[in-house]
């Protein structure tokens, strides 16, 4: 048993990592190329942007793991004709979440970029990034569905080859619309626009092939199954938007430490973290179709199996990526810093350093979050996201940033993961004990 679980294992993590970093390459493509076109100015513009793309993607992932961890409960229990009502219900409610976004593109979003920290330097970048991404906010959302459901009907394969087809035409298309056809800041926003586009005209081949169980049901609307799909996705929701809530802080304590060159910096930081973290996310969203049919049908053990994989997993790839950031924080910089200014690199080069020193205790935190939510212990993996992302991360940048200034903001990053860790092996040491206790009753 032990060697097919730990194939199962392999097979869904090494697939969801390679599509996560290319998913991951979104914002890593757009950083690239807009410093290299724009300048200290457009890095900080993207930085205030991506709060807003943070809050879109996880919307997405909040109604795809929600709609997809009761699908495969569900299936491991034949749940016939239930299974599509929850697959159709995640699909209209993101269709009606995607329409929201893109009326406030449409609205507009001067006050929105004001409000995320952008001055008169960086304004007009600002709103052109937001305004697109808002338009495209509906396919960010369905694709984030699709990619779900897809892999949780036992096609993580086709999964991973549309979020690399989509990261890949980003990375070209960015190219090809900031250089030769000199298309600015709308065509960096334009491109990852078209990304998921294209990540679900892959998709769709898991439907025309006639492989999918899941089928589209013309039914009413179902406000039952509504609950069930936030409940058990809101710990992804909350991971994300934290992630938005966190950069909007983090930017406008740096802005008043450093200025716009303090948030290039972080910028360079962020989204070279954001790689990192969608290797974590990668394993954590491979085990939950596993950990969710194991679940369904009652195995602990292969649960726990698969907790051990992961949680090994990821502290073996956090010293890797920490042994590179600290080795090569330099040539990492220089690739996004195009004006070479030594300022930004002298600050990016501490953050890089500091930063990313909280990715042992991440990692952990990202998979144990999956892990309550695909065991539908819902609520215990809400509190985990909330303390990474709001009640311990924010008070603890302000606090160690009047401290110790920018290192103080770094290590905000370390602290805060390092204590919800320890939180997050109390909620899992404490069900285990809470267990057995029955078990002798």
């Amino acid at each position: 048993m032990e060697q097919s679980v730990l194939k199962n294992y392999t097979k869904y993590v090494s697939l969801n990592i390679l599509g996560m970093i290319g998913l991951s390459c979104y914002i890593l493509a757009d950083t690239f190329f807009v410093s290299k076109a724009l300048g200290a100015a457009g890095l900080a513009a993207l930085n205030f942007s991506i709060g807003i793309y943070s809050l879109i993607n996880g919307t997405g992932l909040m109604i795809g793991i929600g709609g997809a961890t009761r699908y495969s409960i569900l299936k491991s229990q034949n749940g016939g004709k239930l299974i599509n009502t929850v697959f159709t219900t995640s699909l209209k409610l993101g269709i009606l979440a995607g329409v929201l976004f893109a009326i406030t593109g449409v609205l507009g979003t001067g006050t929105l970029a004001v409000l995320l920290g952008a001055d008169a330097a960086t304004l007009p970048l600002t709103k052109s990034y937001l305004s697109t991404i808002l338009y495209f906010a509906p396919f960010f959302i369905l694709n984030n569905i699709m990619l779900a459901f897809v892999r949780n009907d036992n096609n993580p394969k086709l999964s991973m080859i549309a979020m690399m087809t989509g990261s890949l035409s980003n990375i070209i298309l960015d190219y090809i619309f900031m250089f030769p056809l000199g298309m600015g800041m709308f065509g960096a926003a334009f491109a990852t626009g078209l990304a998921p586009v294209i990540s679900l005209v892959v998709l769709s081949s898991h439907f025309i092939q006639g492989k999918s169980s899941l089928r589209w049901l013309q039914s009413r609307f179902q406000w039952k199954a509504v609950r069930d799909i936030f409940g058990l996705g809101l710990a992804a929701f909350i991971t994300e938007v934290s992630s938005a809530i966190v950069l909007i802080t983090f930017n406008l304590v740096i802005l008043g430490l450093e200025g716009n060159l303090g948030v290039a910096s972080y910028g360079i930081v962020a989204n070279i973290a954001l790689v990192g973290i969608s290797v974590f996310t990668g394993i954590a969203q491979g085990i939950q179709p596993l950990i969710s049919k194991a679940y369904g049908s009652g195995n602990s053990i292969i649960i726990k199996k698969l907790l051990q994989y992961a949680v090994i997993t990821s502290l073996a790839i956090s010293s890797v990526i920490y042994t590179l950031v600290f080795f090569c924080s330099d040539q990492m910089i220089n690739v996004f810093n195009s004006e070479q200014n030594s300022a930004i690199a002298l600050l990016a080069r501490v953050g890089l350093r500091v930063y990313f020193a909280g990715f042992f205790f991440a990692g952990i935190n990202i998979i144990v979050c999956m892990y309550l939510s695909a065991a539908e212990r819902g609520m215990n993996a809400f509190i985990i996201s909330m303390a990474r992302g709001c009640v311990v991360l924010v008070p603890m940048v302000l606090m160690l940033s009047r401290i110790w200034g920018m290192t103080g903001v770094w290590l905000a990053f370390v602290m805060t993961e390092g204590l919800v860790s320890v939180l997050g092996m109390i909620l899992v040491f404490w069900k285990k004990r809470t267990d057995v206790y029955k078990d002798t009753l």
